[in-house]
């Protein structure tokens, strides 16, 4: 922690000191104003582009309206109270922590024998307009998301929650980038041991930037630094996180990320959409299954597919048509490796390309990958099939991070089997379980409700529960008020 620097009795030295600690003769977009309103010297310190002109110019304006002697004999009470007409006002002793506020967009009024700075915080933003995030798209429902300012998106938060008891609790994460972090939960319904916890955990961050934003702040709070499966849930949609908010979650908002984290989220919160409460209760859980099997072909039907291919004899008749007819020339496994080598390659070929190049990387992956590769041999046409299977699956499961959590899980799965042949896929699996079954989100089981089981929570994982039904709060997250 850095330590305080309090104001000098000099005014020279107070502004002097200032323009030193920001660089103001090295930085072109810091700003100082050397100014005499009321008989007396006043500084403004401000960064270019933070600033809303307009409030500034009108504050000015008043200011250079005052007589000397007039803010005579408490300026800073008469500044405060009367003469700064603003909404967000406040003081400062600190000469560190007043520049370091400036460079997070308010600006510093050092006034001639004032013992304290005032910090007006007419700030603004290079912002985007609220839109529908592209993983989440729904048919029908609001259109509105999460931008990258903190401010913006609390406020897309509350006007979903006109409730008394939430909370938005500010703070700062960083020695040197000083992000702007915020915990968001209703006071009346989280665990206040888990709202302690995270407290906690968010204040003993130390490093000196959150580059990163959430994903940084992700790897200090969840302490799995190897582990593949995402144990928070992010969302970029308000009604989304609002919904979490009133089950109980806490919310983790960060400055400069649109990504707004869920704490805790289980195994089976990376599975469900907001398009399942979208529809009518059929549709919905109709939709949820198809997720489901969407998900379990994406990680098991490649191996079984291939251990089927090695081991024909363990198929019935009636299914005797499983199986490559031409293998190619390359080994069946070192095809399907290469083939979701290239998969990757694809994927990360389509967000690195222009949106108006797209469809011809489109185009381009279908003939090279689709046609050319098995009419040269390099592939079987049945292994195309099956690994587009996989990769529909990984593309329709609604969490991006569980997506690619995925893909490894399929992948060490296709080797263990390719080596070990029908052990080797059941042991595979089971591991695979035992795995999931051991890890925990903020101490609570990760495939909570099935293991542990408890079947009233289970059933509404399997099947999505019409609204007027679902009078419980989920038990995990131990909630101050259980019913809705």
């Amino acid at each position: 922690m850095e330590e305080k620097q309090l104001l000098f009795d000099n005014y020279e030295k107070n502004v002097a000191y200032l323009r030193d600690r920001l660089g103001v003769e090295e930085s072109f977009d810091m700003i100082h104003l050397d100014l005499v309103y009321a008989g007396r010297g006043m500084s403004l310190f401000m960064v270019d582009g933070f600033v809303k002109d307009d409030i500034l110019h009108y504050l000015m304006k008043l200011l250079s309206r005052l007589d000397p002697g007039q803010l005579d004999p408490d300026p800073l009470t008469k500044l405060l109270e009367t003469h700064l007409p603003y909404i967000e006002l406040d003081k400062e002793k600190d000469l560190n922590k007043a520049a370091d506020t400036v460079l997070a967009g308010p600006t510093a009024l050092v006034v001639e024998g004032m013992e304290e700075i005032v910090m007006i915080d007419a700030r603004t933003y290079p912002v985007r307009g609220p839109q529908e995030p592209d993983l989440e798209r729904v048919v029908r429902g609001s259109r509105d998301g999460f931008v990258e300012t903190i401010v913006f998106n609390t406020a897309l938060t509350r006007r979903r929650i006109r409730d008394r008891s939430l909370r938005m609790e500010y703070t700062q994460i960083g020695r040197r980038s000083q992000t702007d972090v915020c915990l968001c939960y209703l006071k009346d319904i989280a665990d206040p041991e888990r709202i302690e916890h995270l407290q906690r955990v968010l204040k003993e961050i130390d490093t000196d930037a959150l580059p990163m934003a959430e994903k940084t702040i992700e790897e200090f709070i969840s302490g799995q630094h190897w582990n593949p499966y995402p144990v928070i849930r992010y969302t970029e949609r308000p009604d989304t996180a609002a919904a979490h908010l009133y089950e109980g979650h806490i919310l983790i908002i960060i400055d400069g990320s649109p990504s707004v984290m869920i704490t805790p989220a289980t195994f089976w919160h990376h599975l469900q959409h907001a398009e399942e409460y979208r529809q009518k209760p059929l549709v919905g859980a109709y939709l949820r299954w198809i997720r489901f099997i969407a998900f379990i072909s994406s990680i098991f039907i490649l191996p079984l597919y291939f251990l089927f291919s090695m081991q024909p004899d363990l198929l019935p008749e009636n299914l005797s048509f499983i199986g490559p007819t031409d293998a190619g020339i390359v080994p069946l496994l070192l095809q399907f490796l290469i083939a979701e080598v290239g998969i990757d390659m694809l994927r990360m070929a389509a967000i690195h390309t222009p949106s108006s190049l797209a469809t011809a990387l489109g185009l381009v992956a279908a003939i090279l990958i689709g046609q050319v590769a098995v009419d040269v041999g390099l592939f079987s046409s049945e292994v195309v099939l099956y690994l587009s299977l996989a990769a529909i699956g990984t593309f329709a499961t609604p969490s991006y991070e569980i997506g690619l959590a995925d893909r490894l899980s399929r992948l060490a799965l296709l080797l263990i089997t390719g080596f070990f042949g029908v052990k080797g896929y059941v042991i595979g699996i089971t591991l695979w379980l035992i795995y999931l079954s051991r890890m925990q989100t903020f101490k609570t089981p990760y495939l909570w409700p099935f293991l542990p089981f408890s079947w009233k929570p289970f059933r509404d994982v399997l099947f999505r529960s019409p609204i007027p039904l679902k009078n419980r709060r989920p038990a995990f997250l131990h909630p101050k008020d259980p019913d809705r």
